[in-house]
């Protein structure tokens, strides 16, 4: 069954768990800023993560690092475009947009971007609802409020916000929000009720990777928590949900494919 189709990709999220590379082409993100932010260097990236097995590319040119320095529009779309329309070039694997702003995103999508990301939530301003309508483009919604019982539900009504504003039930994906305004034992438990969470009948996105909540368990620095980003992942994937957001393409996606043998061999789908 296909679940969604986003531009040439048929993904089927109710059958496994697909992994989205993290392309930053910043200079101050928390994790790898400086690191991609040339067009050449970010296309190179981009084509490095889909090798790997990377399904999404997502590109921010902002950071949304605690403490992060706001940027114009003009200049978040300076840094994303030339990557989205060189990469287009050369591939047709879906891209997201990781912005806040309805104008970076328009850009975006008008140089080839598939997805709109955005971590406002249940902030996300009117103007971007009417062009994720208008557009009628798949949108990844963050929650970016503290941890409240009953998260499920939060979820849905952040998404049902959505839907008032004419966004088909169909193109919405949810995001949890780990690190978005939440304390570490907040973020911890959002993680051990990803079973629930993934159950309240739309996609679930799930973004831990380097993050301070392994960085706080594991009293590891950034460059160190890629096991614990591999241990969030192998939950995921046993609890269902749709897609992950990392760093780390390659490891990522072998510690999905062996939850996906083990899985198989019970259910009889395992195939060498």
């Amino acid at each position: 069954m296909i679940d969604m189709k986003i531009r040439n990709t048929d993904f089927c999220f109710s059958k496994t768990t697909y992994v989205m590379g993290i392309l930053n082409v910043t200079p101050d993100s928390f994790s790898d800023g400086g690191l991609h932010n040339s067009t050449d260097k970010a296309i190179e990236h981009a084509l490095k993560m889909a090798e790997d097995g990377a399904t999404i590319i997502d590109i921010g040119g902002e950071s949304t690092r605690p403490g992060y320095e706001a940027v114009a529009a003009d200049e978040e779309i300076r840094r994303v475009v030339p990557v989205i329309e060189g990469l287009r070039k050369i591939s047709d694997i879906p891209v997201s947009i990781d912005t806040t702003k309805g104008a970076v995103a328009a850009a975006a999508l008008d140089a080839g971007a598939d997805i709109v990301n955005t971590v406002a939530g249940v902030d996300i301003d009117e103007d971007m609802l009417t062009l994720v309508r208008d557009r009628s483009c798949p949108i990844v919604i963050t929650y970016e409020k503290n941890y409240v019982n009953q998260f499920g539900e939060a979820l849905i009504a952040m998404a049902e916000r959505l839907i008032n504003a004419g966004i088909s039930e169909d193109k919405i994906i949810v995001d949890p929000g780990i690190g978005f305004g939440k304390t570490q034992e907040e973020n911890l438990r959002i993680i051990n009720e990803l079973p629930i969470i993934t159950q309240i009948g739309y996609p679930v996105l799930l973004g831990t990777s380097r993050k301070s909540v392994i960085g706080n368990v594991l009293n590891v620095s950034t460059d160190r928590r890629l096991p614990g980003t591999i241990a969030t992942t192998v939950l995921a994937a046993l609890a269902g949900v749709a897609i992950v957001r990392v760093h780390d393409v390659s490891e990522n996606v072998l510690a999905i494919r062996m939850v996906e043998a083990v899985s198989g061999v019970e259910d009889g789908s395992y195939q060498h």
